[in-house]
This record gives structure tokens, sequence and C-alpha cells, in this order.
């Protein structure tokens, strides 16, 4: 039986991207390098769909907000209208399983202390 998960009260909405916002849905090679390097610090392959959901949680994390799965599903969905939200969970899951963020008690996600070394080590550049 399914049901449908409520967004906690820590869980604050992330702006919904407008087609001008090109920060966040910019995939040029470049713009994405420290995204790519952080999958590649903890043996994960590249895939678009992962770095639109670390996208989504660098943006958050910026902007001091926490974030959920339906938080990030949310976030994407105006981009990939066919996104399902179990894709984005099992992405979710898998970077949690590799050390990369954190699934804390209020049901959102964080970057690691190590994660955010990394992708600050590499953005920097």
């Amino acid at each position: 039986m399914l049901t449908r998960i409520a967004p906690t009260t820590a869980e604050r909405p992330l702006p919904i991207p407008t087609a001008n916002d090109q920060r966040a849905f910019d995939f040029e090679r470049s713009a994405n390098e420290h995204i790519r390097e952080l999958l590649h610090y903890y043996g994960l392959r590249t895939s678009l769909i992962r770095i639109k959901v670390i996208d989504a949680l660098l943006v958050a994390a910026r902007e001091d907000r926490t974030i959920g799965g339906r938080g990030v599903h949310g976030y994407l969905q105006p981009f990939i209208s066919e996104l399902q939200f179990i894709s984005v969970r099992e992405v979710l899951k898998r970077l949690c399983e590799e050390g990369v963020i954190v699934f804390q008690s209020d049901k959102t996600y964080r970057f690691t202390d190590e994660a955010l070394a990394v992708l600050e080590q590499h953005g920097n550049r």
C-alpha cells in the first residue's frame, strides 16, 4: 500500500525554477565539473539524474534550506515532466549509501562534511 508522505515542517520548499533560471540546469561539462568530481571522488558514475539531484541539493544548501525527496522531485519536475519520484528516491538512497549525503531525522538530506569539502575544493577552480 502506498501512502503519501507530507513534507515536514522543517522542510521548506525550494522556489520553483523558471525557464530563465539556468544556474541549476546548465549542464555544460564545465558548469558541473565540481559535481562530476564529487561523483568521481566517491566512485560513482556520472549520470544526468545524479547531476540534477546533487544540483538541487546544492541550491538548497546555498539558500540555507532543508530539502527532502519530495522537495527534490518537485524542484526538478518542471524541467523533467516524466521524472518519477522513485527515480529521485533511488538516487538519494545511493548517495546516502556512498556517504555523499545524510538522511536526517526530519526526513531531509544534507551533504556530509567531506562531500562539502570536495565540492568547495573543485568549485573554486
